[in-house]
């Protein structure tokens, strides 16, 4: 997985960049279709935000978190991007309709 960290009017350090892809370690154990990742992180005055967008292969996936601290806007990021990509995992490898509706006639 390709991982692009960037900051605005914030300058992105090493301690920040390991923290995201340590957490981006959690969504990429549930899923590892995951073709690269775009971390925008921003500082405004009261309030700290964190945008994601996940590429995987026929559909893009993208949060966003506000909060007062940077690694609590990266917590709640993580956990409403984790959140998508296990609803985007369980439509993936579902059954088709026909099928179930086939077996509960048969039954």
């Amino acid at each position: 997985m390709n991982l692009n960290v960037s900051g605005h009017r914030l300058e992105v350090t090493p301690a920040i960049r390991a923290y995201v892809q340590n957490k981006l370690e959690r969504v990429t154990r549930h899923f590892d279709h995951v073709i690269d990742a775009q971390v925008i992180l921003s500082v405004g005055k009261l309030q700290q935000k964190a945008e994601v967008t996940l590429h995987m292969r026929g559909k893009d996936l993208h949060c966003t978190a506000n909060e007062p601290d940077l690694y609590a806007a990266i917590d709640r990021l993580i956990d409403k991007l984790d959140r998508q990509v296990l609803k985007h995992k369980g439509k993936r490898y579902a059954p088709p309709r026909e099928s179930l509706k086939n077996q509960a006639a048969e039954a």
